[in-house]
C-alpha cells in the first residue's frame, strides 16, 4: 500500500498549527489577512504565491524535493483548427 503525498497546502497548515504562535500572530507577522488565513486553515481557500511566501519566510519553511522530478508526458494534440475569418 503506498502512502498518499501530503500536499503543501496541508504542509503548511500543519507548519502553522506547530509554530506556537497564534494564527492571528503567524497571519498579522506575515501580512496576510486574518479572514483569509483562517478559511485557509479550514481548507476552503486557497492562499497566493505571495502570501505563501510570506508565510514561509515567518515560519522558516523551505521547499525541498525528496528525489529526481516526475515529468508527466506532453499532452498529445489533436489537429490544428482552423479559423475562419
Amino acid at each position: 500500500m503506498s502512502a498518499r503525498r501530503m500536499s503543501l497546502s496541508d504542509q503548511v497548515r500543519r507548519a502553522i498549527d506547530a509554530a506556537g504562535a497564534t494564527r492571528y500572530a503567524i497571519a498579522k507577522a506575515a501580512g496576510v489577512d486574518h479572514a483569509v488565513m483562517s478559511r485557509f486553515m479550514a481548507g476552503k481557500v486557497g492562499l497566493s504565491t505571495k502570501s505563501l511566501d510570506a508565510l514561509a519566510a515567518v515560519l522558516d519553511l523551505n521547499v525541498t524535493a525528496r528525489g529526481p522530478a516526475k515529468v508527466l508526458p506532453a499532452a498529445k494534440r489533436g489537429p490544428k483548427s482552423k479559423r475562419k475569418g
